[in-house]
This record gives C-alpha cells, structure tokens and sequence, in this order.
C-alpha cells in the first residue's frame, strides 16, 4: 500500500522491472583551463615554459575531458587521429637516441592541437558559441602585442630562465631545446655592423610570431563585431594599430601573403553574399595597414633583407634534398629532420616549413592527412553566414598558405585548432534549424484574449 493511504496511480512493473532514471547531463566544461594555457603567454615565456610546458597544459585540457564523458568530436577529427597514428608509427625510422626527445616534444604539439580544439569545440556548443569562449585568445592576442613592443623596444634582452637553470646540463645546451628555454626578445645577426631586429617574443623565432598574428587577427576582429560595446571591444580596436609595428619589423613574407590570400577569399565571399558589413571592416583593416606603410618603410625592409641574406637559396636547396629523398622513405619518411653537409644551409633537412616536415619526417601519408585535416576545416567553416562566421572562416586559408614555409610543431598549431574550432562550433549553430513561433489561423487558433500554446523547441543535443 502507498505511504499516507494515497491511492496508486500506476500500476507496478512486473517481473522485477524497474523504471528506467535519466541520466544526468555531462559536466560543463570550464573556461579557466583555456584561460591559463593561451591567456598566460607572458609569464610561461619569462619562465622559460612555454614550449616545454606546452604539452602539460594541454594535457590538463585532455583530464577535464575524460572527466566529462560524451565528448562530440569536431567535424574531420578522425583524420587528425589518422595522422598522429602515422606519426607515431614513423618514430621507428628515427636515426638516433637524442632525436627521441625532439619527436617526443613534436609529437606532444600534434596531439594538444586535438585536444584543444575539441575542448574549444565542446565549450563552444555547451554555450552557443558566444564570444566569451574567445576571452582567452584575446588575452593571448594582448600578450602577442605586448611581447612584441618588448622586442622594438629591446631587441638585444636575453636571459637565462629558471626552466633552463632546472635542466640537465646536456639537454640544455642541446640547440633545439636551448632555443626554446633561453629568453630572448628578437632575431638578429650578431655578426652583423649593422643587423636587422626582427620582433620574436614569445617565441624563439620570428616567423613563428608572424603566423600566430596572422591566425589570431581575425579572430579578434570577430570579437569586435560580436562585442558591439564593452571594455574589451575598445581595447582590442586600440591593440589592432598598435600591433602593426612588431607585426611588420617581423619582415615575414609568407604572413603577409597569407593575410593577403585570406581578405582576398573573404572580400569574394562578402561580395558574393551581398554582405556590406564584412567589406566595410576588411576596408578599414585595409586601410590602417596601409597608413602604417608610411611610417615603417616594410617593403624597403625586406628587399634589403633578401638582397644581404641567402634565405632564398637556403630554402630551395633545403626543399629540393627532401624532395630528392623522400623517395627513400615514401610512407614513414625519417622520422625527424636530419642535419647533413650536403646544402650550404645551417638549418636541417626537413625544416623552413610545415609541408617539408611532415613530408620528410613522417612520409607522404601523414602529410596528406595534415592537409586534407586544414580543407575539411576550410569546407566546413566556410558556410558560415554571420560577419564574425565569416572572418573566422578564413583561418584554416591563412593556415594552408603558411604551411609550405612555415613550421607548425609549436604552440600555433594549437591556436589554430583553437580558432577553428570556434568557427566549426559556431557555423553549426548558425545553421542549426530554429524553431517557429505558432501563428493564430481563425477559428482553430486560441481564443481571443487568451496567450496562445508555447512552442516546442526543437534542436540539436549538447552531446
């Protein structure tokens, strides 16, 4: 009988059959993890951790994930663990013992790359994929810009950090680990009389700090929009010309070929769609980058630089010794880079860009899976509908630019998936089917003076 003599309304299961509960939503994943990874930049850099800790941070990333359960993967994420399989599988082909350690931390970029971006992908369904989810790449944005008036400012500051005082002395003085421990502001040619500053912070190379502003930028300008008032608009509208100056002195040709490329794809589609908004802002990008063209002579710049440099040659003579060896090694490649004496250039074979790294290190597979992952995200991003969705859009062109010349193993591979993610996430929920509001049609319609039915709402899962 029923507690309190309360008649039962239903009759029990039979057969031991208990009703079935729901189960409980997955946990929301938090912000604060994004936050300290790309929102922190300046203290991991004056730590001497921003690369070797890089792989740490996402690895808390992947805990909160497994934690959560139910994770949606974003679209082509299958193709990327395809890729990190044949990675795996070439450290078979590594030549020696200590390019163990290199591969490893290789490979640990490759790997967070995922990570964030399906943390970013989730975070970005569980809250619409409003602009908040971005804050952290706007701090990192702000960092970029900071670090980069360090390096005009004092190109020559360079320290010993306390991660490379905690190293073993033998890994330390290894170069590749050195570069990424030893704090230093810029590149330049101490044998130089008269050397060229080229802005690097945080990074150990400058061409690095040139594809991180050349991926982040129109994410923030999709902040701008989405943010119609608010500190934070008017603090990245001021960041945008001030960013210019070490973006610039940077020299990096290939970023501005890629920004170029990725306005140029965006004004095609702004055109195409009739949409005045998204013209109007690549204008006044257009516009401030230009005015800056008054006061830093860039294109002298780089002419002087490629005319007193060999970087020219030095790329072709790398770039022609892997496509002369990947015969050798078609599906697994080397591995990693290898230093040889047969080029006149010091950096290893394998290196000055993305493409020739994966293509010699780890063999024609992988690096079809590398690409095919940047034009499924570009497929995917470009329906998007909205101004921001459509500035958002054009990071996975700026990324397929950049890979034949720039090398991707670090941290900006991570910055890339972190934009993409949101673009995928968002472009979703653009599309995403609303639901309509029922409409009074006369007699079958509600009563006059009465609210009419609630709609129902249809919609996708969170998971």
């Amino acid at each position: 009988m029923p507690v309190g003599g309360t008649p039962a309304t239903s009759e029990p299961a039979g057969d031991g059959a208990t009703e079935a509960l729901p189960s409980p939503p997955p946990l929301r994943l938090p912000i604060w993890p994004l936050a300290l990874m790309f929102g922190l930049v300046p203290i991991w850099w004056l730590a001497g951790a921003f690369y070797l800790g890089w792989p740490l941070l996402g690895a808390v990333l992947l805990a909160l994930l497994l934690v959560r359960g139910r994770v949606p993967l974003p679209p082509g994420a299958g193709i990327w663990l395809l890729f990190l399989a044949v990675v795996l599988v070439s450290a078979t082909r590594l030549g020696s013992p200590h390019s163990v350690l290199t591969f490893g931390l290789r490979l640990g970029f490759y790997a967070t790359a995922l990570v964030v971006g399906v943390y970013v992908y989730v975070v970005a369904r569980e809250r619409a994929a409003g602009s908040g989810v971005l804050l952290p790449l706007c701090a990192f944005w702000l960092g970029l810009v900071a670090l980069g008036w360090l390096s005009v400012l004092a190109p020559r500051l360079g320290m010993t950090t306390p991660v490379e005082i905690l190293l073993p002395g033998a890994i330390a003085a290894e170069p590749f680990v050195h570069d990424m421990v030893h704090l230093s502001t810029a590149e330049y040619s101490a044998r130089s009389l008269n050397p060229i500053y080229r802005p690097a912070a945080p990074y150990a190379y400058t061409n690095n700090y040139g594809s991180a502003y050349a991926m982040v930028l129109p994410g923030v300008v999709a902040v701008i929009m989405l943010r119609r008032r608010g500190v934070l608009r008017w603090l990245l509208l001021g960041s945008l010309p001030l960013s210019l100056v070490p973006a610039f002195l940077t020299l990096n040709r290939a970023m501005f070929l890629s920004l170029g490329v990725g306005l140029l794809v965006l004004g095609i589609r702004a055109g195409r769609h009739g949409n005045t908004r998204v013209a109007t802002s690549i204008v006044g990008v257009l516009l401030v980058g230009l005015l800056a063209t008054v006061f830093i002579p860039v294109a002298q710049l780089i002419g002087d630089r490629v005319g007193n440099s060999g970087t020219n040659t030095d790329r072709l003579a790398l770039y022609r010794a892997v496509l002369g060896r990947v015969g050798d090694s078609p599906w697994l490649g080397y591995g990693a880079p290898v230093n040889v004496d047969t080029v006149s250039a010091e950096a290893p074979i394998g290196t000055q860009g993305q493409l020739w790294m994966v293509l010699f290190s780890h063999g024609i597979p992988a690096l079809f899976c590398f690409l095919a992952w940047f034009v499924v995200a570009a497929r995917c991003c470009a329906r998007a509908a909205s101004p921001a969705g459509q500035w958002l859009a054009i990071v996975p062109v700026v990324c397929l630019v950049q890979i034949p010349f720039y090398g991707m193993a670090n941290q900006n591979l991570a910055v890339a998936f972190y934009v993409i993610a949101f673009a995928m996430a968002r472009t979703e929920d653009e599309l995403a089917p609303r639901p309509r509001p029922l409409r009074d049609t006369g007699p079958a319609g509600p009563a006059r003076g009465q609210p009419p039915p609630l709609p129902t709402m249809r919609g996708r899962t969170a998971g």
